[in-house]
């Protein structure tokens, strides 16, 4: 059983986790041209997209309460929820981006009361004003790609995140370094670049579902406040809320080591965006593989198949953590290598922040790990719908264990940088730990049951 289900897994998670590495390139690619710009600009591109992401999911991260719900809607074929959810989606998307943006439009306020490097928390904070005009499409693409991924209809999500790699590219290139007579903005235009990718992204997904599921009425909102609506709306909140605090508990706890690492220097903060960036990019195939296990767990739940949810979750878990192995395994033998995608090894400005980010990386190379079983866990989780469990265990884990242990690490017993990267480490171990035993009692002692499979 457990090899038939690494089959289907892996039949909807390829074309996920390639679009989940599409849609990472974007900001790879970000930090890659930035780098060009000097030390600087990526310490500011640091601490912009740490805050924008942060303040991104941690709010719109209610949405993939779509995902659940489409997904067991899905397994008991009740085509007539999955729309209403999504309607709904829709409302809350145009709730939400209003306190993302004032927020948004005041980051340098913030990084300044947060006592970061004046020079940088400027060029953050016009970052983040430029990237704030790409909030509502990015919420509408938010919805859309989780309704995407719980059908199994993986296919125009990979294509669309790989058009948005070819014209964040060209729209970076124009408007950082002034190119067809536009004017040269070096980081803040990397900000706008990103906010065209996002409107392309949200109307190229609109059109495709305009298309392909038209049935579904997804564009008529004159039942939009009856009563099975506004049913539907609580249990997108219900489901939805705890991913969100799930989201912002774990992005919290890097953004915090992002803020702690700006206290050791812009060495430091350039060498934590480097190696911070590599195991995102890495980190994208558990995600890909975790977001497949969901939805498939959603699905036979909802086609209340228990024993296959069940299996489903289980595999998601370990195909996830042994991926995580294998790219550890590549931080620890290559590390200049994978540094020299960013940075000349051979200039001497560069050495101290090279040297601070082959150190981050042995250190990445264990944390990785624990990172994919934690995220296949949470997405197991999700599949159930048992979101309320995730939030809990991952404020214990990140805040209770990682941030208060990394504290203690880096300033307490002068660990400086590093410090910071054992605590997330640490938050990541616990996460996984009982995020994996919580989806274990939803099923009794599973791994003690024979399986002829």
């Amino acid at each position: 059983m457990y090899r038939q289900e690494f089959f289907a897994l892996l039949k909807l998670a390829v074309p996920l986790v390639l679009a989940h590495l599409a849609q990472h390139t974007i900001s790879f690619v970000d930090t890659l041209m930035v780098g060009r710009l000097g030390n600087d600009a990526i310490a500011g591109i640091a601490l912009g997209s740490t805050t924008f992401y942060f303040v991104v999911f941690a709010i719109s991260g209610v949405l993939l309460g779509v995902s659940p719900i489409v997904s067991q809607a899905k397994g008991a074929d009740d085509e007539t929820k999955i729309s209403a959810v999504l309607r709904q989606a829709f409302v809350l998307s145009s709730l939400l981006v209003v306190p993302c943006w004032l927020l948004l439009q005041n980051g340098e306020s913030l990084f300044l009361w947060m006592k970061q490097p004046a020079d940088v928390a400027h060029q953050s904070g016009e970052y983040l004003k430029a990237i704030s005009w790409g909030l509502f499409p990015m919420f509408i693409f938010i919805s859309l790609r989780s309704a995407l991924e719980s059908l199994a209809d993986t296919r125009p999500v990979l294509i669309i995140s790989c058009f948005n790699v070819i014209l964040n590219v060209l729209a970076n290139d124009v408007l950082m370094f002034g190119r067809f007579g536009f004017p040269a903005l070096g980081l803040v235009g990397t900000g706008y670049a990103s906010s065209i990718v996002m409107w392309c992204a949200c109307l190229l997904s609109l059109f495709y579902f305009r298309w392909k599921y038209g049935h579904l009425r997804l564009f008529t909102f004159e039942k939009l406040l009856n009563r099975q609506s506004r049913s539907q709306l609580w249990e997108l909140i219900r489901v939805g809320v705890p991913i969100g605090v799930t989201i912002g508990f774990e992005i919290s706890m890097f953004s915090a080591s992002t803020f702690g690492m700006g206290w050791f220097g812009k060495d430091a903060l350039a060498a934590h965006q480097i190696a911070l960036q590599t195991a995102s990019i890495a980190f994208m195939i558990p995600l890909g593989i975790s977001i497949a296990a969901s939805a498939r767990v959603g699905q036979l739940m909802g086609a209340n198949d228990r024993r296959g949810a069940q299996v489903a979750g289980y595999t998601g878990i370990a195909v996830s953590g042994m991926i995580m192995v294998a790219t550890g395994l590549c931080f620890i033998f290559l590390p200049r290598n994978l540094i020299a995608i960013y940075l000349d090894l051979s200039d001497p400005e560069n050495h101290a922040v090279v040297a601070k980010a082959v150190s981050f990386l042995f250190i990445a190379a264990a944390f990785g790990v624990f990172d994919g079983l934690q995220v296949g866990g949470s997405m197991a989780l999700r599949g159930l719908k048992d979101t309320r469990a995730a939030m809990v265990i991952t404020l214990i884990a990140y805040w209770g264990c990682g941030i208060s242990s990394g504290a203690i690490f880096a300033f307490a017993m002068g660990g400086g940088g590093e410090g910071l990267w054992y605590g997330l480490t640490v938050g990541l171990a616990v996460a996984s730990v009982i995020l994996f035993l919580r989806f274990r009692s939803h099923f009794g002692d599973a791994l003690t049951q024979r399986d002829d499979g």
